[in-house]
């Protein structure tokens, strides 16, 4: 069963379940996500789910942290994923996030973002990351609105076209 991890004003944010599958389905081949994050090649609802289970929910099950499924509060309508990621290819945790084109640009990434931002605090995290196309004026412009500060260009694997690596060190409260 899926739970809440974070809610704000707008959001509430929660662990990954196999009924979300159609979302992720229609998520992962939304235009900006295969422009901006990649082709993933998932098509069918079965590979979808598979994906699920194989990342969101593993991670959070291994780590007890992954991508969240993000949703309005005040209708449940699943609009994005927001949530922090452990990649082989970096040296730390990242921020990662995605929404669907009709919920862009109303402010939602950056509520959802900034919560877990705080999350990662209470978890114990010193220092978050984060990567994105150098392309993606609006997520390289959200990533600064965070707080987050660019470090360098990176290749996570050899042949790719390379990202933007931004870091974020999180001070600790008592």
């Amino acid at each position: 069963m899926s739970r809440q991890v974070l809610a704000t004003p707008r959001l509430r944010l929660r662990t990954a379940h196999p009924d979300d599958a159609d979302f992720y389905l229609a998520l992962v081949n939304d235009p900006g996500f295969l422009e901006h994050i990649g082709d993933r090649g998932i098509r069918t609802r079965e590979e979808a789910l598979q994906a699920l289970l194989d990342g969101p929910i593993a991670m959070q099950e291994t780590r007890g942290h992954s991508l969240y499924v993000v949703e309005l509060k005040g209708s449940g309508t699943l609009i994005g994923m927001c949530g922090l990621i452990k990649r082989e290819t970096l040296d730390g945790v990242d921020i990662g996030y995605a929404y669907l084109a009709p919920y862009c640009g109303r402010g939602y990434a950056y509520e959802a973002g900034m919560a877990v931002l705080d999350h990662a605090r209470r978890l114990g995290l010193k220092r978050v990351l984060a990567i994105t196309s150098p392309n993606n004026a609006a997520s390289n412009g959200l990533l600064r609105k965070m707080g987050m500060r660019f470090e360098r260009f990176v290749h996570l694997v050899p042949d790719d076209a390379g990202s933007n690596l931004y870091s974020l060190d999180i001070e600790q409260t008592i």
